[in-house]
């Protein structure tokens, strides 16, 4: 899989030294042609998992970008709206990930959207304890990590 992305990296910049120029949507143009043409070379060859992974990634960006901008939305409708419609709390996520990284990617997932807190990770890495400004049903809160950024972890790292 390094060999690959090793392989895009390069033929983007063959493309863009090619085409002189350096903008970013040459750039990205440049990725995603050298992109689809590795795929068609290495299509045979059974080893797909880089070809699976950049679109897994890219998906996974768009949706971190999605629940930033609806937390930032609900926080600041809070600050600027006169009743409090806060609903705060503790929830113990139980995880179906084991590393170290995608916890530590899931915490801080998780922390850096506005109104939610990773507190703590149970000693035996099964458990993450999560501060939420607005929890209004436990369950579904636990269900949308789970279904949100724990899975998108999984299938990015797993």
């Amino acid at each position: 899989m390094k060999n690959r992305f090793l392989a895009n990296l390069l033929l983007t910049f063959i493309w863009v030294a090619l085409t002189g120029n350096f903008e970013f949507a040459n750039v990205l143009f440049g990725f995603l042609l050298s992109y689809f043409l590795l795929w068609v070379i290495t299509r045979g060859s059974g080893n797909v998992h880089y070809f699976k992974l950049v679109p897994r990634v890219v998906s996974f960006f768009f949706f971190f970008l999605y629940e930033l901008v609806k937390a930032n939305l609900q926080v600041a409708y809070e600050v600027i709206t006169p009743n409090l419609n806060m609903t705060p709390g503790i929830v113990a996520v139980p995880l179906d990930i084991s590393s170290d990284f995608q916890i530590t990617m899931l915490a801080n997932l998780i922390t850096l959207t506005p109104g939610t807190l990773s507190m703590d990770v149970s000693e035996d890495k099964k458990v993450l304890y999560v501060h939420s400004m607005y929890i209004k049903d436990r369950e579904e809160f636990i269900k949308g990590i789970k279904n949100g950024f724990e899975k998108r972890i999984i299938e990015i790292s797993g």
